[in-house]
């Protein structure tokens, strides 16, 4: 047996025991998912037993009212935070089998900056796309593509509560097209940004940590790469390479046959 052979079928053993895996955690995640909604209803109908009526402004609460209030609001954000939770890991957590097509891909790209835009004008960031009007068509899963791209306008969002600005570019390199994700964000060590891509790992308070990662698989999906540089005080840049789809060459017109006649001489 060829030593390619082996490794082609330890590659598919591999890509095996992660898809089993990923179905079994899904599963939990689903198993999980059906208790966890039992109880959220049931802190409801507690607290409407225990408190009282909300048409009731001018009612006072005892202590003990006061406590079970507490309380029971502290069970319902810890639900709803692990139904996110939940939620964000089935995400990640699926098998992606993407349907490429060839698209334009600064097309794509604006309408998901046009879909985006009231969240931006929210959170006081401007947008501006520098897009190159020669870029070659890509192959691309519309629906996974935008919502990798909308992760990370999130993201860039986020990083910047006082407002600030996000610069998208597009460029072609060959075979390949790049787009930049520019933001004037806070910015993070090398350490935090050698991690972003890392599955549960997260700088945001209650933050699932599988936005990064979801956006990297879909990504890959479509065999491209996703990289991050960011400095301290100074913002953070995403760079996505994706395979351009080959260009037809163009025809070049046939030169004229070389006259081989000898010239005629007049007698």
């Amino acid at each position: 047996m060829s030593e390619d052979t082996t490794t082609d079928e330890t590659v598919q053993r591999l890509m095996d025991q992660y898809a089993e895996i990923a179905r079994l955690a899904g599963g939990l995640a689903h198993e999980i998912k059906n208790p966890l909604s039992t109880i959220r209803l049931n802190m409801q109908l507690l607290a409407e037993d225990v408190l009282p009526d909300e048409a009731d402004d001018g009612a006072i609460l005892s202590a003990e009212q006061r406590r079970a209030a507490k309380r029971i609001a502290a069970v319902q954000r810890e639900c709803t935070r692990l139904q996110e939770l939940l939620d964000d890991f089935l995400n990640y957590a699926k098998v992606r089998r993407v349907e490429l097509q060839p698209r334009d891909l600064n097309l794509e790209i604006v309408d998901a900056l046009d879909f985006f835009e009231p969240e931006c004008e929210r959170a006081g960031v401007e947008v501006e796309a520098f897009l190159d009007s020669d870029l070659p068509t890509v192959r691309l899963d519309r629906e996974a593509f935008r919502g990798a791209l909308t992760n990370l306008l999130l993201n860039a969002v986020q990083a910047m509560p006082e407002g600030g600005q996000i610069v998208v570019q597009t460029r072609g390199l060959g075979d390949r097209v790049a787009i930049y994700l520019t933001d004037t964000g806070a910015g993070m060590d090398d350490a935090t940004a050698s991690r972003m891509f890392e599955a549960f790992f997260s700088t945001k308070p209650g933050g699932s940590g599988l936005g990064l990662p979801t956006t990297a698989k879909l990504i890959e999906a479509h065999g491209g790469t996703i990289t991050v540089q960011s400095e301290l005080g100074r913002g953070t840049r995403f760079t996505i390479e994706l395979p351009a789809v080959a260009r037809l060459g163009k025809a070049v017109p046939d030169k004229p046959a070389a006259d081989t006649r000898q010239p005629t001489t007049d007698n």
